[in-house]
């Protein structure tokens, strides 16, 4: 389902092109999250071409940063649903079981980041090792 866009979005939209270059994503990437329903575009055009917003970047980039770290396309989509859900909330009216999820995925994204930074030094002392052996035979 498309959601009515106001004025100013119709106005802001972009194509799947424009929004894969600003991304750096393929074309693919993009429509493969349409078709899992991670990035719905926000419009059409007549001739059935996907109009894009800024909110939609920005999503985009959100599932964009998630993927280094590992998480599935349904956990992707999970938060998702949680910033929507916080979006959408009025003002002054927090539901304590979305802002829990919130923070179930901060402390997840916290325990991958420090998974990714170990690797990330033994990779450093990988890359040591060998360059210390460029020196010669025998050098460590």
């Amino acid at each position: 389902m498309v959601n009515e866009m106001t004025a100013e979005e119709v106005v802001a939209t972009m194509h799947i092109g424009e929004l894969a270059d600003r991304s750096q994503m393929s074309l693919r990437t993009i429509r493969h999250y349409d078709e899992v329903g991670l990035l719905k575009p926000s419009g059409r055009t007549e001739g059935g071409f996907r109009l894009y917003t800024e909110r939609d970047f920005t999503r985009l980039l959100l599932i964009r940063r998630m993927k280094p770290l590992g998480f599935t396309l349904e956990a992707m989509s999970g938060l998702l649903r949680v910033i929507d859900a916080l979006e959408a909330a009025e003002p002054g009216v927090e539901d304590a079981s979305v802002r829990s999820e919130l923070n179930e995925f901060i402390e997840e994204a916290a325990r991958r980041r420090a998974k990714l930074e170990e690797q990330l030094g033994m990779a450093d002392e990988f890359l040591a090792l060998l360059r210390a052996r460029q020196d010669g035979p025998g050098q460590q």
